[in-house]
């Protein structure tokens, strides 16, 4: 009993010790917390960036409500013209295949091309423009009719037929040129083929702004094809492919690529996968940061905490000499790191959701993606427990090493 009483009156001592060590010496504690709060935002910041960038991707796959994809290789930005590689050919044709097979409700081919556009026709922008065929059912207007009519230029093949000149803006682009239905933009794969092509506005569409996250224009493909210097060889990026409500994806996938072998067939998730693979060194820097900010973070706090210790080497030499042993004193250090660690991943943690928020405002201004910083609680716990396990391990680690030094050096 006595023995126990004892150590409740060691207990409150120590603690009286440390809060009293965390009263007296404010700005070295307080620069001890910041440096917790800086190495719990990092780590919870860039695991929620990681985490965002990929529910982000998954979430877009499912948004463009699509079952399977068709590629011709990967699907990646061209070095010679800044824009997506379109490396499907004969897309017309292929897709119209496509939408005989059973259970394919229709096959639908999409190209990505950068183009030069204009509200006047002497300065020019880039922009991503998207090509469909047909009548544009696949994409949702918000405002107008959008297109009239069919694709009268592709012609069957023969591209000779009347363009219809008839474009969809997203309301970014509406916004930016104070443009709407029934106004006009100029938009060309070139200078020279924007400043002759002139475009009718039909519609406002964010489909596929939603889906690429920046400003989109929309026309049908072979026009598209035909101002981009594309339409020899039908180029497209992917081809879409719904399916009827009562088909299994996976027989009618392979049924397709069993017939069309020399191209890639994917679900939503597979081929967000092949999205996730081709930017493997993407992945690994972010892995790299993850690991950089949590050493970067631990030798912060080390190096303030070891920094707060050595400066009180001498009241600690004091206390070795007047008896205290060192196991005590250690404690004592190890509560200092405990409650700095405490408070410095409370306050952490606690403003983690709104530097979160300002992250992914300023991460919309730049990439057009809402939410791609999505920080779970299980990532601010996990935050919260590393914080305190630093502080307390990096100051007992400190206390040890200074609680071997002999006191009589130290006075």
């Amino acid at each position: 009993m006595s023995r126990m009483l004892a150590g409740g009156r060691r207990f409150i001592a120590v603690w009286g010790l440390v809060f009293s060590q965390l009263r007296h010496h404010r700005f070295r504690t307080l620069l001890a917390i910041v440096g917790i709060v800086l190495a719990v935002l990092t780590m919870t910041l860039l695991a929620g960036t990681g985490y965002g960038v990929l529910e982000t991707g998954e979430s877009q796959f499912e948004s463009a409500d699509r079952d399977l994809w068709v590629t011709s290789g990967p699907v990646a930005l061209s070095a010679a013209s800044g824009g997506f590689e379109n490396t499907l050919y004969d897309a017309h044709v292929v897709s119209s295949e496509m939408s005989e097979y059973d259970g394919v409700r229709n096959a639908v081919p999409l190209g990505f091309h950068t183009v030069y556009v204009s509200d006047d026709g002497s300065e020019f922008d880039t922009i991503v423009a998207t090509g469909v065929t047909g009548s544009g059912s696949a994409v949702s207007i918000s405002e107008g009719e959008g297109f009239s009519g069919g694709d009268t230029h592709y012609a069957g093949g023969e591209y000779d037929g009347p363009m219809t000149h008839e474009i969809l803006i997203d309301p970014q682009l509406a916004d930016r040129y104070d443009v709407g239905v029934g106004d006009t933009l100029y938009m060309g794969g070139s200078l020279a083929a924007a400043e002759s092509n002139e475009f009718t506005i039909v519609g406002i569409s964010g489909t596929f702004s939603q889906f690429l996250g920046t400003p989109t224009a929309t026309a049908r493909l072979s026009e598209l094809q035909t101002v981009t210097g594309t339409e020899r060889v039908d180029a497209a990026t992917f081809i879409t492919i719904t399916l009827e409500d009562d088909a299994d994806p996976e027989v009618v996938q392979a049924a397709l690529q069993g017939d069309f072998d020399e191209y890639e067939i994917r679900t939503n998730a597979e081929q967000l996968n092949a999205v996730v693979q081709n930017q493997a060194l993407v992945l690994a820097g972010a892995v790299t940061l993850v690991v950089l900010a949590f050493i970067a973070g631990l030798a912060l706090t080390a190096n303030l905490l070891a920094l707060i210790v050595y400066q009180q080497r001498e009241t600690l030499a004091a206390i070795n000499a007047m008896g205290v042993s060192r196991g005590t004193i250690v404690s004592l250090l190890a509560g200092h790191g405990f409650a700095i660690g405490v408070l410095g991943g409370i306050i952490g943690a606690a403003v983690t959701p709104a530097a979160a928020a300002a992250l992914n405002r300023v991460a919309y201004e730049l990439t057009g993606f809402e939410g791609l910083v999505v920080v779970e609680t299980d990532v601010i716990i996990l935050g919260l427990v590393v914080a305190v396990v630093m502080g307390t391990v990096a100051a007992s680690v400190a206390g040890w090493r200074v609680s071997r030094l002999p006191a009589i050096d130290q006075l």
